[in-house]
């Protein structure tokens, strides 16, 4: 929840720079093309190292230190994977606690919610370090994550360097998650659909080309060092080898938003497992590696493949596991193997994430859609030997749907596996799988994906990259207009279509002839009527749209609940009425409340925003956030905070209130009540202090 306090070598920068700025006078386009290509290279050079330190790590764990303790033989692989999730914990518990995890979340929340600011030392050696050892050591992780984090930390720390605005921030982020993709996988044009796709939500000119510039110079140092190759190897070029099977990919589709749903909701029932009071939370890491080795250990009893535990059953089961992915691609995987070790995947990347390790989730879902593809291929091949592609084809784009399913991005998912194999001959029936996948999924998770599920547990839900619940401060009667041009249930046809033609208007409030509301009539409804050929003595009573389908919101009621009403069925309008008697009008939203709404949102959230700055420049970074929930039995309710106060922790600052969805700064004079969440700032050996001056039982939550 905090946000980086500038620091002198930034302040530095920034003022230096305002005076090349105010001297050369360049166009923004320059410093924007500038700024984006100057991450670029930096992200790309990061994931040079970031690279080569995962590969240091695996060197270490599994070639140099069999040979310095040979007398161990293969006990060492059981504890491999506890002893590095024992450092990751450790290094985060003590420096970073923001690294466990998969990070892309928390990257899409600094540009939703803090204007792209990001702790460039915690992203950029925490989650580097953290991440090569939870991948080195065994864990089943991916290395987009990391350097999606990484990047997005150069560019934030890049724009907070110079004092660019959070806009300019927001998309110095975006080029830094698109530049580490691009050389992490050679994939640039992937990156930049997942940076405007996934990390902002949105698509839009101004941010296309910067992101472009970061992408293109990032994947040029990424093949200069690491070579111009696909991430995979295909020997066989695949297509379609029958028009049935079009009607086979959407089945594979379906299956695919199983896995992606089943993936996502055990990895965060696997972290609320791990995540119990009473067990520390730096040893959790440990844990989860502990039992990942363990259930490597009865890996090779489940499979024909071998009979005993070699250093090349891990990456079976965890580290990314790429050549498994090749050998799925290239037909060399049977089915029982392939649901053996989807099965498994599932559960060492849950072990792995969920316990707190450090990584990406984006390796482990294409290593679950190949496995799936392999099986679903040669299930059906046993009914239709002569009808299906190789298994290899349903294995590549089953890599693209499930990662579709679990992201929610299917643009992404579909470039970034043409790009990645380099193979398009199978172009139709990935994209159709995905789509499919895509939609059953969101459809299954209520629109939430493995990254936004993450934030939404905390309270932050994301739509299109902004903050949905910014509208939950705000009441539909504080932006709503009692200024309504109405019409009666009588007037012709000829008039109403006279009035849409010399207006601006394109819809009207129907009122009946006691004044009451009736329904409403749009230019939608006018144009119905004119093409049917109706007269033109029409009244407005047979065209317009009344109860029971007439849809209204409430004064009390917050412009996000309004909003949500209104975007479901495509309105552009909304009567405001009364809760005791609907049909008497009050006022009405149109589509410039919503806007109004949303200014009014954000001055609220950066009036709190500034006090959580000030607080922070107040004290140590010690302190910390936590998060209270006030309820209906505390002895606190009905009291303010002037009157509490004397008993709270010295150096104790409450930040902001949330009360029925709407965020509340709080004074002296704010009245406790019943299911009021508080957030505070404290020192850690406080927070036990401020609990039971609120007279909480339970233990607090520390974001």
């Amino acid at each position: 929840m905090s946000l980086p306090k500038p620091t002198p070598s930034s302040t530095f920068l920034a003022k230096h720079f305002n005076k090349i700025i105010d001297r050369w006078q360049p166009q923004p386009e320059f410093i924007l093309i500038s700024t984006a290509l100057f991450v670029g290279i930096v992200t790309g050079l990061g994931a040079v190292v970031f690279r080569y330190l995962v590969d240091f790590v695996i060197w270490s764990s599994y070639e140099w230190l069999p040979t310095v303790t040979p007398t161990w033989g293969q006990i060492y692989i059981l504890f491999m994977p506890a002893i590095g999730g024992l450092l990751v914990g450790l290094l985060i518990y003590h420096f970073a606690r923001e690294a466990k995890g998969h990070g892309i979340p928390e990257v899409m929340e600094a540009v939703a919610l803090k204007g792209g600011r990001i702790r460039p030392l915690f992203a950029v050696l925490i989650k580097s370090v953290a991440s090569s050892i939870t991948i080195g050591t065994g864990g089943s992780a991916g290395r987009e994550g990391p350097i999606v984090q990484i990047g997005a930390a150069i560019g934030s720390a890049v724009g907070q360097a110079l004092n660019l605005s959070s806009n300019r921030i927001s998309n110095l982020v975006a080029c830094g998650a698109a530049a580490g993709i691009a050389a992490t996988f050679n994939a640039p044009i992937a990156g930049v659909i997942f940076a405007l796709e996934v990390i902002l939500g949105r698509f839009s000119v101004r941010y296309f080309s910067s992101v472009v510039v970061a992408a293109v110079a990032a994947s040029v140092i990424g093949r200069a060092i690491l070579g111009d190759r696909p991430a995979f190897n295909i020997p066989i070029e695949y297509g379609v080898n029958s028009l049935w099977e079009y009607f086979f990919y959407p089945l594979l589709g379906l299956l695919a938003a199983v896995v992606g749903v089943l993936f996502t909701r055990l990895l965060y029932w696997s972290e609320d497992l791990f995540n119990r009071p009473w067990l520390p939370e730096w040893l959790r890491p440990a844990l989860g590696g502990l039992t990942l080795a363990l259930f490597a250990f009865l890996y090779p009893y489940l499979t024909p493949a071998s009979n005993h535990i070699t250093k090349d059953t891990i990456p079976h089961l965890d580290n990314v596991g790429y050549e498994l992915i090749e050998a799925a691609l290239a037909n060399q995987i049977i089915f029982s193997t392939a649901l053996i070790l989807l099965l498994a995947k599932i559960i060492a990347t849950c072990l792995t994430l969920g316990s707190g390790g450090s990584g990406g989730v984006f390796a482990p879902s294409l290593f679950m859609g190949a496995m799936l593809g392999v099986a679903f291929q040669q299930l059906l091949s046993r009914l239709f030997p002569t009808l299906l592609a190789p298994a290899g084809a349903y294995a590549l784009v089953g890599m693209a749907a499930v990662v579709a399913a679990s992201s929610h991005a299917p643009i992404t998912a579909v470039i970034m596996l043409f790009e990645l194999t380099g193979d398009y001959q199978i172009i139709l029936p990935l994209m159709l799988t995905v789509v499919v996948a895509t939609i059953v999924a969101q459809h299954m998770l209520a629109g939430e994906s493995i990254y936004t599920l993450k934030l939404s547990r905390r309270g932050v839900r994301l739509e299109r990259g902004r903050d949905a619940d910014i509208l939950q401060s705000v009441l539909v009667e504080e932006v709503m207009t009692s200024d309504i041009t109405t019409t009666s249930i009588n007037t012709p046809l000829s008039e109403l279509a006279h009035y849409f033609t010399h207006s601006h208007h394109h819809g009207l409030i129907v009122l009946d002839n006691a004044g009451q509301l009736w329904g409403i009539v749009t230019l939608t409804d006018i144009e119905n009527a004119l093409a049917n050929n109706l007269p033109l003595t029409t009244r407005t009573a047979t065209i317009a749209t009344t109860w029971p389908y007439l849809i209204v919101t409430y004064p009390d009621e917050t412009m996000g609940d309004a909003l949500a009403r209104m975007g479901s069925r495509g309105l552009g309008r909304l009567p405001v009425v009364s809760r005791q008697n609907p049909y008497h009008l009050l006022g009405i939203i149109w589509r410039e409340g919503i806007t109004n709404a949303y200014n009014l949102a954000l001055t609220r959230r950066n009036a709190i925003e500034k006090r959580t700055h000030h607080v922070q420049n107040k004290y140590e970074d010690e302190a910390e956030f936590v998060e209270i929930p006030i309820g209906p039995n505390d002895n606190v309710i009905g009291q303010t905070i002037a009157q509490v106060a004397s008993n709270m922790p010295k150096d104790c600052v409450l930040v902001s209130i949330r009360r029925d969805g709407i965020l509340m700064i709080p004074h002296g004079d704010t009245t406790f009540q019943a299911g009021d969440l508080i957030t505070a700032f404290v020192y850690p050996k406080d927070t036990q202090k401020l609990f039971n001056c609120l007279h909480l039982p339970a233990t607090p939550t520390v974001e």
